[in-house]
């Protein structure tokens, strides 16, 4: 049995998609632990990636949310009290402009901008009399020692290219039964409909067979060149709540206001209490118009990203960070 002061590496996911993608990017699977705290309820991946140890954590079925993973991180950290690097990693909804062309299939890394941290909480705030809603929450921003490793992995792919999709392809190589469900889809099904086009609700129709699929409903894109990276890393803000959203119109509001990049809905539960890097691989672009045949490719970018990002960073450099228990007590 593996022994949890053995852990550096604390990795959070949401969802069994996201959970099954950071298990398939391990470089080797351990046992699982020989004791945890008698009041952890979580389920626990131990693994190495590259000469880190990692222990990997997903919130229970069917519990979303911000609490839901304040609560997984606070375990995590009851019975790994050496975790001294955390990262939550998995899918989110775009929030596609002229600025940043995000597609289905890229990755959103939190990252600090304009003096503000790399997570916003959107629902979090005050209502003033005759104004409107307005928005106070903006979360610590991630460790330096992942922001270092960002910068250098973003010189590596600016200089080489990345090979997130060579890396995707051999896992599915090797995992055939994870092929239909993590394989990328077609690129006619990434649609970004204009905001003012809605599904209709209870429709279970498809969006193409429901909202139509023609120039006077979409976006119109340019495809991307071969000289492109597909996906494409994006770097910035990332918004948070305790709810889902499929809402295009503050989507693009939020966009203009602030430089949001993503969605999604348990950073804000992390980031004061277990400062983490979040990484986001993009499955819809939160608006009506959701389905669930980008997730798992998604789920597998940012988890093939993650990898590469922690190949960056030295064990040593890892040890020297102070454990983030201890730096929660104090």
């Amino acid at each position: 049995m593996s022994n949890p002061n053995d852990y550096t590496v604390g990795w959070i996911c949401a969802i069994t998609t996201e959970y099954v993608a950071a298990q398939v990017i391990l470089d080797e699977k351990h046992e699982q632990p020989k004791d945890v705290s008698p009041n952890d309820n979580n389920d626990y991946t131990l693994g190495k990636v590259g000469k880190h140890n990692v222990v990997i954590a997903v919130l229970p079925e069917g519990k979303y949310g911000i609490s839901s993973a304040a609560s997984v991180a606070r375990d995590m950290l009851h019975s790994f009290r050496n975790i001294r690097v955390s990262l939550m990693v998995g899918i989110g909804g775009g929030a596609p402009s002229r600025k940043h062309d995000i597609c289905l299939g890229d990755i959103v890394v939190s990252t600090p901008c304009d003096g503000k941290g790399g997570v916003f909480q959107y629902d979090f705030g005050k209502t003033i009399q005759d104004q409107s809603f307005r928005t106070t929450e903006f979360l610590n921003e991630p460790p330096v020692i992942l922001l270092a490793a960002i910068n250098g992995l973003k010189a590596k792919y600016k200089i080489e290219g990345h090979r997130l999709k060579e890396a995707i392809s051999s896992i599915l190589k090797k995992k055939p039964r994870l092929r239909q469900e993590y394989k990328r889809p077609d690129p006619s099904s990434d649609r970004l409909y204009q905001s003012g086009i809605i599904h209709p609700p209870d429709d279970e129709a498809s969006c193409g067979e429901a909202c139509g699929d023609g120039p006077s409903n979409l976006e119109m894109r340019s495809e991307r060149t071969g000289g492109e990276d597909n996906p494409t890393i994006h770097y910035g803000l990332i918004a948070s709540a305790n709810q889902l959203m499929k809402d295009a119109l503050v989507r693009d509001r939020l966009v203009a206001e602030k430089g949001v990049l993503c969605f999604e809905m348990e950073a804000a539960g992390l980031m004061n209490h277990f400062p983490c890097l979040v990484i986001r691989g993009i499955c819809n672009y939160s608006d009506t118009h959701k389905n669930k045949d980008w997730q798992g490719y998604a789920a597998l970018a940012a988890a093939a990203y993650t990898k590469d990002l922690l190949y960056r960073i030295p064990p040593s450099r890892v040890e020297a960070e102070k454990k983030i228990s201890d730096i929660l007590s104090t």
